[in-house]
């Protein structure tokens, strides 16, 4: 897949983002976190509930049963889920957004070895 975001954003820690084939850079403050997401396959995602999110599609299309309603979101849709409100998901391969989450603590960063391994040969 082709880089969609520039290298200040792959230089953000990867998140641990338990989904096979996403690619997620976090960039964490102490209230909220932003995801700058792909996904190289497709995913579907069970109902469930967290705190406030709002994200922006930049590339591709998902398919979003929000509150019991179901739509697809593509380029340039900003989907947004109030918080507590039960929600599932159908990522297909080829997209991307940049999604922020209303929780602090939404998503970890993955270990250090999965920097340098992605920073491997790399000269700084």
């Amino acid at each position: 897949m082709t880089a969609i975001f520039p290298e200040p954003i792959q230089n953000l820690p990867l998140a641990d983002v338990p989904l096979e084939g996403c690619t997620a850079y976090l960039c964490q403050s102490d209230t909220h976190q932003v995801l700058f997401m792909r996904f190289d396959r497709d995913v579907e995602i069970p109902e469930h509930s967290h705190a406030a999110q709002w994200g922006v599609v930049l590339e591709g299309s998902i398919e979003m049963t929000i509150g019991g309603v179901t739509r697809t979101f593509t380029k340039g849709d900003r989907p947004y889920i109030s918080s507590g409100v039960r929600h599932s998901a159908r990522i297909h391969a080829g997209y991307a957004d940049i999604s922020f989450f209303d929780q602090k603590d939404r998503y970890k960063a993955k270990q250090a070895v999965s920097v340098r391994r992605r920073t491997k040969g790399v000269r700084r």
